[in-house]
């Protein structure tokens, strides 16, 4: 108790809080139960299978997912982007393999372009909300932002399906082609190749597009590019969204200084409730309240892959 009369300027503030503790606290306040346990699972010793048991509420007979696994996309029809996030889950906590993701390959090759390749929305979502940058559009056309991911995830597990063919050869056309990209879909680029079989072959293309981000400036290590100029529309992205691990082809696209600055802005991030923000465009009331949990667990394993202090 502090002294009668003690002015409450001259008592000693609270000790600081760690970033993992804050953030535990804004889990349990405001995740999905699926985002609670995983978080659980990477940061408090938690087990894989609560992770599963949430994951499997928004699993189809079809063997694909929906129900808002992605928040982007409402509904209960199975979609590429709901499957991605599946695979997500399921690489994050050591269990992607076996008859479940078979039948999530099964699925994808029921929802494949004629090209074997998967579109960013299927058509069966037609009727239900999603977000304005994800229109239903028929034929749906093929994606790299769906497909590049889930190729890289079934690659990284050694997950063999004969889907995989048709789709790893459209990733390896569209990534060695591309002249002009936007952050995302360099993004969807980096996850194929990260876990693509041919690696020299990987690396080549790596590089070239590492030279594409930088001549077409898509990366902000600073409020300005070096000479003062501003940045590219849309250049938003910082050396750690390419590379959120240490690991990645893209770390060695940037000097260890941009790397550094990239994460102190990153640790910087948190708000005073524990949660980092998220990028997803706020087009319906619990966007935000859904995508914040996401977006504060990746910042957490980021800043841990790279050896930063969360607590």
């Amino acid at each position: 108790m502090p002294e009668p009369g003690a002015s409450p300027l001259s008592q000693a503030p609270p000790p600081a809080r760690s970033p993992l503790f804050n953030a535990e606290q804004f889990v349990w306040m405001t995740a999905r139960v699926l985002e609670q346990r995983l978080f659980a699972y990477h940061f408090l010793n938690g087990s894989a299978d609560p992770v599963e048991t949430a994951l499997d509420a928004y699993r189809n007979d079809d063997g694909g997912y929906g129900h808002g696994l992605d928040p982007d996309l409402r509904g209960p029809v199975s979609q590429p982007l709901h499957a991605c996030r599946a695979l997500q889950v399921l690489d994050a906590i050591g269990r992607c393999g076996g008859q479940r993701v078979d039948r999530v390959c099964r699925h994808l090759t029921s929802v494949s372009a004629p090209d074997g390749a998967l579109p960013a929305v299927h058509p069966s979502l037609r009727g239900y909300p999603a977000a304005p940058s994800l229109p239903v559009v028929e034929p749906a056309p093929s994606s790299l932002l769906a497909t590049g991911p889930v190729v890289g995830l079934l690659h990284r597990n050694d997950v063999w399906h004969a889907w995989l063919f048709r789709a790893t050869d459209f990733c390896w056309q569209v990534v060695e082609s591309l002249e002009k990209s936007h952050p995302y879909e360099v993004e969807a680029a980096v996850a194929f190749l990260d876990s693509a079989p041919d690696r020299p072959r990987a690396e080549a293309a790596a590089d070239r597009l590492g030279r594409l981000v930088r001549r077409q400036r898509l990366v902000a290590p600073e409020p300005s590019g070096a000479d003062g100029s501003p940045l590219a529309e849309g250049a938003s992205h910082f050396p750690h969204e390419y590379a959120p691990r240490p690991d990645s082809l893209a770390r060695a696209w940037f000097t260890d200084e941009e790397m550094e600055r990239s994460l102190d802005r990153l640790t910087g991030e948190q708000r005073e409730d524990g949660g980092w923000p998220t990028r997803r465009h706020r087009w319906a009331p619990g966007i935000a309240l859904e995508t914040r949990p996401m977006a504060t667990i990746e910042a957490l394993r980021t800043l841990r892959a790279y050896g930063r202090h969360i607590g």
